[in-house]
């Protein structure tokens, strides 16, 4: 039985609405089964592709979308951002049978509130799927043999942008402001704003601390030797 804190996630007691897409019909299949079982949790529309995914979510009312990162014609990325944009609100969970770090992040950039890996424990996607739309989002990754939260990353706006990578990663490695705005072709300016973004996203206080959260995270790899 669900708790009434899960049973008011959206905050009208309705069921939470989903869409499901994946060019595999049994795994869809299986999926919308399990989803329907749940009393708080209703599949409002499937797909086998992202194309005219926007309408569908917009005629069935969707609040999540779990969507699967590989379909032909189909670029995750591009998609991600399209939904978010044309529905902030929206909460899109990725479904793959990889864990490519450097796609994750990205994704994540991009609005998505979760990658999961499809070999996640069933109580997991639920997991993710309450607690994209609860009061306080978590954004969730499950990767093949892990589940991690990433609670310090909350709402889609709260992931680094890949700029915001590339600052932190040259910090990472030691390099000054100056450094950095050189190489990357940008003003020193301009990468002084991208730091205090990055602060405040990940609520530290300092370079080091930045850094380290971002490592912690796998936002970001560990300074690179040679350096």
């Amino acid at each position: 039985m669900r708790s009434a804190d899960e049973q008011r996630l959206l905050g009208t007691g309705e069921p939470i609405r989903i869409v499901a897409v994946d060019d595999h019909s049994l795994l869809r299949g299986a999926l919308c089964q399990l989803l329907h079982a749940e009393d708080d949790l209703c599949v409002v529309g499937e797909a086998d592709t992202s194309e005219g995914l926007g309408d569908l979510v917009e005629s069935s009312g969707a609040h999540v979308v779990l969507l699967d990162v590989e379909m032909p014609n189909h670029h995750a990325p591009t998609v991600v951002s399209e939904l978010t944009a044309r529905f902030p609100r929206l909460r899109v969970l990725m479904l793959s049978m990889y864990g490519d770090g450097p796609l994750v992040h990205e994704l994540l950039a991009r609005g998505a509130h979760g990658y999961l890996h499809k070999s996640t424990p069933c109580a997991s996607l639920l997991s993710a799927i309450r607690g994209a739309v609860a009061p306080n989002p978590q954004v969730m990754v499950a990767l093949q043999g892990s589940v991690i939260p990433e609670t310090a990353f909350r709402g889609a706006g709260q992931s680094l942008s890949p700029r915001e990578r590339e600052v932190l990663t040259h910090v990472a490695d030691a390099l000054s402001n100056r450094q950095i705005a050189h190489e990357l072709g940008i003003t020193e300016a301009t990468v002084k704003r991208h730091l205090r973004n990055i602060f405040e996203r990940l609520g530290a206080a300092s370079r080091i601390e930045a850094v380290n959260k971002a490592v912690d995270a796998r936002l970001i790899e560990s300074a690179r030797k040679g350096r």
